[in-house]
């Protein structure tokens, strides 16, 4: 947008985030800043050479333990982030499947189901990742609070008609507009039963 950053208040400026196209952002940003990038994590299904981020692998459109174990460090590096870093939020289609964090005492397998329904129930992308983001330790906005207080700046490629940014790879280095009750009710509308 308008935004703009000067570098030197930050001692960090890293690259995160995910999606089919992550990396091809993220080596774009390293063409753009130079030494100024002091690295960073992607994670996609569509890797290509890096210098100074590492791409990390997942899978499309069903959740992947490489997947979860990408995203694991995805998150652990954002929780290393403070108040002088800047972070460069790349996120592209594709990050919902991509940057699988099961939430809770959720596992692998209860995503990858409930994701396989949602894909085959007809289900427009907005209620499929309203009920992602409320099984995710990452979606919803939740990637964007693990990096706090770092400052985050999003850099969105949509896939989403209408470019809705809490629902492109579900939002997550954005407010979550949706509640439990509202992907309770997608479950119930397409009568999908998913893991308890």
């Amino acid at each position: 947008g308008e935004a703009s950053y000067d570098l030197s208040a930050y001692e960090d400026v890293l690259v995160l985030g995910g999606g089919n196209a992550a990396s091809q952002v993220a080596r774009a940003l390293e063409s753009v800043l130079g030494d100024r990038l002091d690295g960073g994590i992607v994670i996609t299904d569509d890797p290509v050479e890096t210098e100074r981020v590492t791409v990390l692998p997942g899978d499309h459109p069903v959740p992947s333990e490489r997947g979860v174990d990408s995203t694991r460090q995805l998150l652990d590096r954002a929780e290393q982030a403070d108040e002088y870093t800047l972070i460069l939020g790349v996120i592209t289609g594709g990050g919902s499947a991509l940057m699988p964090a099961p939430a809770g005492g959720l596992g692998l397998q209860d995503l990858v189901e409930t994701t396989d329904q949602l894909l085959h129930s007809g289900a427009p992308i907005q209620d499929i990742n309203a009920v992602r983001k409320h099984l995710s330790a990452l979606k919803g906005g939740r990637l964007a609070a693990a990096a706090a207080p770092a400052t985050t700046v999003a850099l969105v490629l949509s896939d989403v008609v209408g470019n809705h940014l809490d629902v492109i790879a579900s939002g997550p280095l954005v407010p979550d507009p949706t509640t439990y009750a509202d992907a309770q009710a997608v479950l119930d509308r397409f009568d999908l039963s998913v893991p308890q």
